[in-house]
């Protein structure tokens, strides 16, 4: 299972943005981590990496991961999102996408259970050709 991480700037954002998606995923690990860790605005990427590690598994039942799929809102979580990926010893990539329609479309092709890490990389980023009106 391909499990999802929620980055945003905002503690409150990020969970629900992950909230919102968590309507659509299933059993999909969806991860919210935001905040600079004393309740202001901001990103770690210790706290990231905890959060890619949680949605990997870690710890239970890791074996059953097929990676996980990062979503940034902007700025400086990218680079934080890039340091805990690097970190972590799970697989994990950064999509290139909206964050709340990338986490939701990432909910939805996590629910297949041929998908991949890239498979669901690939429709989060399709997002950014969504239009709204």
């Amino acid at each position: 299972m391909v499990g999802i991480v929620v980055v945003s700037h905002s503690e409150r954002a990020a969970e629900g943005i992950a909230e919102v998606a968590a309507e659509m995923a299933g059993d999909t690990r969806i991860e919210p981590v935001g905040g600079d860790g004393k309740s202001g605005i901001g990103t770690v990427p210790d706290a990231i990496e905890d959060a890619i590690d949680a949605a990997a598994g870690e710890g239970s039942d890791a074996a059953d991961a097929d990676g996980v799929v990062v979503l940034v809102d902007l700025g400086s979580a990218v680079m934080n999102a890039d340091v805990a990926v690097e970190l972590s010893e799970a697989e994990a990539v950064i999509a290139d996408a909206p964050v709340l329609e990338g986490a939701v479309n990432a909910a939805v092709a996590a629910t297949d259970p041929s998908a991949t890490m890239e498979s669901v990389r690939e429709q989060a980023e399709a997002a950014r050709d969504m239009e709204k009106l």
